[in-house]
């Protein structure tokens, strides 16, 4: 054979093996083709395919939130939930005129009520059923002063309490009213039947007392009225001589040995057993010594 007839032979052959397909084992290895994902309609993910948020804060950023401090908020529109005491006015010892005419809701920073029974009223300060715990005038009563009030009790046991020259504190720590700080009086005490002046107990043996008898001549002796207004005034000007009198009449006067003056024996109060009583125009003017 030729050379040129050697070379159309090979490539005869060659042309014929790449028509001739792959024997089948050959043919079962081969991997089809993949088909495209099925897409879910909603969500447009792929079916199956596990669910990633599309949006997921860093670390850091969630730090950021948990320690970030809340917002501040400006303190003119914060309102205290209780609001604070007002101050209360120094115990300094009055050097003027005082008064008080309760016309107000409360009864204020000048005063230092023992027991909650008192209370301010159509314009007075009143009390029941107080048993000997005052309400006291915070500010100190000189030596010699004049203290002047009205007074009215709704009972027609009288019964109408106050203290003079005591500590500014003290309220009663029994039944029996024996140690208190100041010097007292009671008008139409023991349901209506003594008024009395007396110094720290009430009960004393030697107390100043008149007995009331609404047959005498003597006005000083009539009851107590229920709903009558009485002025008292109690005055000391001499440094020991205690003097009360009720409407320009003087009741009784105390001159005491040993006086009530000085640390513990500076203020002045209202006080009250059981009756109501009522309290208005208080004026306390200091007194110079005669």
């Amino acid at each position: 054979m030729t050379t040129g007839a050697l070379a159309s032979a090979t490539l005869a052959l060659a042309l014929c093996a790449g028509c001739v397909p792959d024997s089948p084992d050959a043919a079962s290895n081969q991997k089809p083709s993949p088909k495209p994902a099925e897409v879910n309609s909603l969500t447009k993910r792929p079916v199956g395919a596990a669910f990633r948020p599309s949006i997921l804060p860093s670390p850091s950023s969630l730090a950021q939130r948990v320690i970030a401090p809340p917002r501040a908020v400006p303190s003119a529109t914060l309102a205290p939930a209780i609001a604070a005491p007002s101050a209360l006015p120094p115990e300094t010892t009055l050097t003027k005129p005082f008064s008080d005419n309760f016309d107000r809701a409360t009864l204020g920073p000048d005063w230092n009520a023992t027991s909650p029974v008192w209370r301010i009223t159509a314009g007075r300060l009143c009390g029941d059923n107080a048993h000997n715990h005052p309400v006291w005038l915070r500010q100190k009563l000189p030596v010699n002063a004049s203290i002047e009030f009205d007074a009215t009790t709704t009972s027609p046991d009288g019964d109408i309490k106050a203290e003079y020259w005591g500590d500014g504190q003290s309220a009663a720590q029994t039944i029996s009213y024996n140690a208190a700080t100041s010097y007292l009086t009671i008008f139409g005490g023991w349901k209506n039947q003594f008024h009395v002046l007396a110094r720290i107990d009430e009960h004393a043996k030697d107390r100043p007392e008149l007995r009331i008898d609404d047959s005498s001549d003597d006005l000083r002796a009539k009851k107590v009225e229920p709903n009558r207004s009485y002025h008292f005034k109690v005055v000391r000007d001499d440094g020991k001589t205690v003097h009360w009198y009720v409407d320009d009449l003087e009741i009784l006067s105390y001159p005491d040995p040993a006086p009530l003056t000085g640390p513990g024996h500076d203020h002045f109060g209202f006080n009250d057993w059981e009756v109501h009583l009522c309290f208005d125009n208080l004026v306390v003017t200091p007194l110079r010594t005669r």
